[in-house]
């Protein structure tokens, strides 16, 4: 990357760039994607996110076709086909089938970005890189490196970890948590909070069949909550996705507010507006799981990473302050601790 490494977070982790990542195999179900080399497949509808390097024809790996399960909805199905997703015809892989790509490709992490409440399609997946002896990278809120199932799964089986639910490079969780854990540092009492997202891309759009937020939810106020050092009753606290804007396409605005008392109980409140390119925001933190499980790998290490889960995700297996998950991460990536 050199020069034009801009807002690249770690640029070198434990001896690796983002340079370094080699992407092998691709599973979609979309008919744009499907058959297509990933390097063409990333630039086709509905992705509509800022492009700023066009010419990536050096990713030659083959999208194949996955199985639908619960990641296409019927509500996605009766969306503008141009926004929305549309079936591929060619007949779905089977779970032994993904596994053997998934061997014959000689791949070692499996990232998951899948529709938000796609939980059987991600189990799918996960079982997948289980049988593969594959570690998963899991960016989206179903909960599996949290879950201590299929955590001990993955422990018994030797393979490392990492998840759940991107906590994006500089987004509205990570502002919000900062805000928050600064107040009660000040000695602020927080009575109450919310952050609104709006957005345009097919993540926003597929978050508008509200059946599919619950987990969505929990990760993002999670987050939240534990950043502060009392928590708020649930009428106190919103956090989550809340409207579809189609021309936004993959901008992300977030509207976060925090009511509080100061000194006296004399009230106070902050409100700020964060606008984001949501992929990018969430591709930074990818490239810096994907390199954590790959030293992790290296280093013989099962089940959950639990410090870089902690600064790379909103619902890791073990919740720290961002300060310490980011101090612990480069402890580890360095080799100084496990």
């Amino acid at each position: 990357m050199g020069d034009k490494a801009i807002g690249v977070s770690f640029p070198d982790l434990g001896g690796y760039a983002p340079s370094d990542i080699e992407f092998v195999a691709a599973f979609d179900i979309d008919a744009r994607k499907v058959n297509r080399p990933l390097g063409e497949a990333i630039m086709a509808a509905p992705n509509c996110t800022a492009t700023f390097c066009d010419d990536v024809s050096e990713h030659k790996a083959m999208v194949r076709r996955g199985p639908d399960l619960d990641g296409f909805t019927a509500f996605m199905r009766n969306q503008n086909p141009e926004r929305a997703f549309q079936g591929s015809p060619e007949p779905a892989l089977t779970q032994a089938e993904v596994t053997q790509v998934l061997k014959d490709s000689n791949a070692e992490v499996l990232i998951i970005f899948l529709p938000v409440g796609s939980i059987e399609a991600v189990e799918f997946y996960v079982q997948c890189a289980l049988d593969a002896g594959v570690s998963i990278v899991n960016g989206i809120p179903v909960f599996i490196v949290s879950n201590p199932v299929w955590a001990k799964k993955f422990e018994d089986a030797g393979i490392p970890i990492l998840g759940d639910d991107f906590k994006a490079q500089f987004g509205a969780t990570i502002m919000h948590r900062t805000v928050a854990a600064l107040a009660d540092m000040r000695g602020v009492q927080i009575d109450r909070t919310y952050q609104l997202n709006v957005g345009g891309n097919t993540d926003f759009l597929n978050m508008m069949d509200g059946d599919r937020l619950a987990m969505k939810r929990e990760s993002k106020t999670e987050a939240v909550q534990e950043a502060m050092d009392a928590r708020l009753a649930g009428d106190d606290i919103r956090v989550g996705p809340s409207d579809y804007v189609p021309w936004l396409n993959d901008r992300k605005v977030a509207y976060i507010r925090l009511e509080g008392r100061l000194f006296g109980g004399v009230a106070t409140n902050v409100e700020m507006r964060l606008e984001v390119e949501d992929s990018p925001n969430a591709a930074a933190e990818a490239l810096a799981a994907i390199r954590c499980a790959k030293i992790a790998r290296e280093r013989g290490m099962a089940g959950p990473v639990k410090a870089a889960s902690a600064f790379i995700f909103k619902h890791p297996p073990e919740q720290m302050a961002d300060e310490e998950a980011y101090r612990q991460m480069v402890a580890f990536a360095e080799g100084t601790t496990g």
